[in-house]
């Protein structure tokens, strides 16, 4: 069976109104709101999903979601990461949870979208993440070259190095490789991708999501719009300044936010979903790709914030850092949404 997501950059959607959202407030007022138009994409003519409920047919399909209270990570740091990558990557995670700390539009009221999908039981996902074990390989002692069947050997060898417990009922493995190590189908294909691994691989059924740094790879495909393709250069307003600095990096934490997302409510590929492959399923980060703020669509990021420096966000996190990251389909709205939706 083939991977169940991929996080294409390039898709192509129409306007899509997330109404009934109240209006942003911010406690900076340094912050001024943009709306970079770019240039419609024309490296994809798909209008199968167009962000639209009349043509988006979610289903459930019975499936678990993550619902345990916490939701556990098990973070595996395949390759040498700098400290300083590490901590913005954990401050995203760590702002998911509920809390006051965090200026609004926060992180964990951007989680509070996925939240509101359900199992048969009624269970919604759950609103609290927490960061349960952290494994270092700096030695890439799988190579530096990985495929999909190698990555859960990755997960196999930081299991069996007994840092991690075996957490099948409440835990996720999130796999960040350094901006040195390929992927199968990485640029090509994919960003990032979730599912769950093998028991031959593993020993055990484990959902688990892969995603990559492309700082020197491809940014202007998984770090977009931190860096833009080349037939690109001559429009729109160029490449945005990232909030942290870090191309790879912030460009990543989008990525992440949508894996985790669609492995919540979709964590053995039996869950949440469009489409009729379970295969090569279109699931709730998928259906809003490329999408911001309000006003996006067609090539469009939509409505987002900018601060004095030129750095460009839509969420803040709970330690006063701050992320742009896409937004998640709603079931309620049936639409994308976003807690920066300013209408």
């Amino acid at each position: 069976m083939s991977f169940p997501c991929f996080w294409l950059i390039f898709f192509s959607f129409s306007y899509v109104q997330a109404a009934n959202y109240p209006k942003m407030q911010t406690l900076n007022t340094n912050t001024e709101y943009i709306n970079p138009k770019l240039p419609p994409r024309t490296l994809s003519t798909s209008k199968k999903f167009e962000g639209s409920s009349d043509l988006v047919h979610l289903r459930y399909h019975m499936g678990p979601v993550l619902s345990s209270t916490p939701i556990n990570i098990y973070l595996i740091w395949y390759g040498r990461w700098p400290l300083s990558q590490k901590l913005l990557i954990k401050d995203f995670l760590n702002s998911i949870s509920p809390t006051a700390a965090a200026a609004k539009p926060s992180v964990s009221d951007w989680w509070s979208t996925v939240s509101l999908y359900t199992d048969q039981t009624g269970a919604n996902v759950s609103r609290s993440m927490l960061i349960a074990g952290e494994y270092t390989d700096n030695n890439y002692s799988h190579g530096n070259q990985l495929t999909r069947l190698s990555v859960q050997q990755v997960i196999a060898s930081a299991v069996k190095s007994a840092p991690f417990p075996i957490d099948h009922k409440n835990g996720i493995y999130l796999i960040l490789t350094a901006q040195d190590v390929t992927m199968q189908d990485f640029c090509r294909a994919v960003c990032g991708f979730h599912y769950f691994t093998f028991p031959s691989m593993v020993g055990y059924t484990l959902p688990y999501a892969w995603v990559g740094n492309s700082a020197k790879q491809c940014p202007e495909v998984c770090a977009y719009p931190f860096a833009i393709p080349g037939y690109m250069g001559g429009g729109g307003p160029g490449a945005l300044k990232p909030p942290n600095g870090d191309v790879g990096v912030d460009g990543m934490v989008s990525v992440i936010g949508h894996e985790l997302a669609e492995l919540s409510s979709n964590p053995l590929v039996n869950a949440w979903y469009a489409g009729e492959d379970p295969t090569a399923p279109t699931e709730i980060g998928d259906l809003c790709e490329g999408l911001y703020g309000t006003g996006g669509g067609g090539g469009y990021i939509g409505q987002v914030m900018k601060d004095k420096e030129g750095r460009t966000f839509n969420l803040y996190g709970k330690s006063g850092r701050r992320f742009l990251v896409q937004w998640i389909w709603s079931p309620e709205l049936k639409a994308c949404a976003g807690p920066n939706a300013m209408d």
